[in-house]
């Protein structure tokens, strides 16, 4: 496999992590409080289609990313780096990104700290804030950013050299991160819904953890696709394994959604 088949084969394997991440997010538990079963009967419409509307603006939010970080990769595959230049350049990238999500740094995740906008569950239709919520999260960089691994996932797009698999990547991402939506499809009543936060809360700091091993293993491998020395290869192993076990409990500033109150107004279960 040559540079660009490992840009793009770990691009989407650090895009489906990054994806998931974003389930934590402040945005991401609000949208599995306020999108379920009890809550949309509670407002008469239906889950199904709000669901459906949600993952088709989840998809086209990443797919425009995609297609964003496309062009960017028709410029980099016609005027840029070779192939190996692009790969070293993101076992670099992918590790800092792992130092940064493992609190060992001066910048510290979350980044771009917004939400949707809640007052569109009461003055819209189920279409305009299933699938305008849908496509914000879709793009990964209009609501919260959990992990450098967002970034790293569009560089990655675009150090491809090539334009579908730059969509492809980032299309990807959109498709994971809005599966997030089913999650919540068994909540048919409050104390499900609050079981549900519970198991997710367990799952916090070990998908956390998972990301910043995922970063580190990107960079081993995008080392290998660049032909790096078995030295590099065993160091930057050896680093990724560090920051694994060593990395900082998340707190306020690695994570708001442990201190932030999910962001949905609570509907009376008036089941009708």
């Amino acid at each position: 496999m040559d540079g660009s088949g490992w840009i793009f084969g770990v691009g989407l394997g650090v895009a489906v992590v990054a994806a998931i991440r974003g389930t934590w997010s402040p945005c991401g538990q609000s949208m599995l409080s306020s999108i379920t079963p009890v809550t949309e009967t509670a407002r008469g419409h239906r889950y199904r289609a709000t669901v459906g509307f949600f993952m088709v603006g989840a998809v086209a939010g990443g797919a425009l990313v995609g297609a964003a970080a496309g062009l960017g990769s028709i410029v980099v595959g016609t005027v840029g780096p070779g192939a190996g230049t692009r790969t070293a350049l993101l076992a670099v990238a992918a590790l800092a990104g792992a130092v940064v999500d493992a609190g060992f740094a001066p910048w510290r995740t979350p980044f771009l700290r917004r939400q949707v906008n809640e007052d569109w569950l009461s003055g819209f239709r189920a279409w305009v804030y299933g699938g305008g919520f849908g496509f914000q999260i879709g793009t990964g960089v209009l609501t919260y950013v959990m992990t450098t691994a967002v970034f790293l996932a569009i560089a990655a797009a675009v150090l491809t050299g090539t334009a579908w698999q730059a969509v492809a990547v980032m299309t990807v991402f959109g498709l994971v991160r809005g599966s997030a939506i089913f999650l919540g499809a068994g909540a048919h009543s409050f104390p499900e819904l609050q079981q549900l936060h519970r198991r997710l809360e367990a799952w916090r700091e070990p998908i956390r953890r998972l990301t910043i091993g995922t970063l580190g293993a990107a960079s081993v491998l995008w080392a290998v696709g660049a032909g790096a020395a078995a030295a590099v290869v065993v160091a930057l192993a050896a680093i990724a394994v560090v920051l694994v076990v060593a990395a900082r409990r998340a707190d306020r500033g690695t994570d708001p959604a442990l201190v932030t109150p999910v962001r949905s107004r609570p509907v009376e279960p008036a089941l009708r």
